[in-house]
């Protein structure tokens, strides 16, 4: 059987062409990109009171936004229709800025690369993880919103066995 490399070249050339350029635009790109998934959700039910009667219950929860960029994110912004008490880890600075709509925004002045930071909420019932938090956003623009899904992990062994088989695949 005969290759045609003339239509073999006319086809694989552009999608060559294609990839070289994305690979490009990676390296060559510097821009903040920020990520942001929920952390985790929980409720907890304290103790009754003397009397009898049911405790309070308190939830909380956690956002992680993340910069996944090449250069810092300036002014990265969390809405909230209401702000509870948080907690931020690591210990960076941060403001806290009344909006017009009575809702509240905490500011990050900026964000490096490569930059994690965990907000953890906590406030008592009937308010709910997904009354509280609105937008999170930077002056480069929205972060993306990543839903986290947990699984196990194979092991190494199993992922090199799987790549070498591509790679034979596609010499093939």
């Amino acid at each position: 059987m005969d290759i045609d490399w003339e239509l073999a070249a006319t086809i694989g050339v552009p999608i060559i062409t294609l990839f070289l350029g994305a690979i490009f635009n990676h390296f060559a790109e510097r821009r903040p990109k920020l990520v942001s998934h929920l952390g985790f959700i929980s409720s907890h039910k304290l103790e009754d009171h003397a009397d009898g009667t049911p405790g309070p219950r308190v939830n909380t929860h956690s956002v992680i936004v993340r910069n996944t960029g090449r250069e810092a994110a300036e002014n990265v912004r969390l809405g909230h229709n209401f702000l509870p008490r948080i907690n931020v880890y690591p210990d960076v600075d941060y403001e806290i800025h009344e909006l017009p709509g009575g809702g509240k925004e905490i500011v990050f002045p900026k964000l490096v690369p490569k930059k994690e930071v965990s907000i953890t909420y906590l406030y008592f019932a009937p308010d709910t993880w997904d009354g509280v938090n609105t937008h999170i956003e930077s002056d480069s623009g929205p972060a993306k919103v990543v839903t986290a899904l947990l699984q196990v992990q194979p092991p190494n062994w199993y992922l090199n066995i799987l790549r070498g088989l591509i790679l034979l695949g596609l010499t093939t």
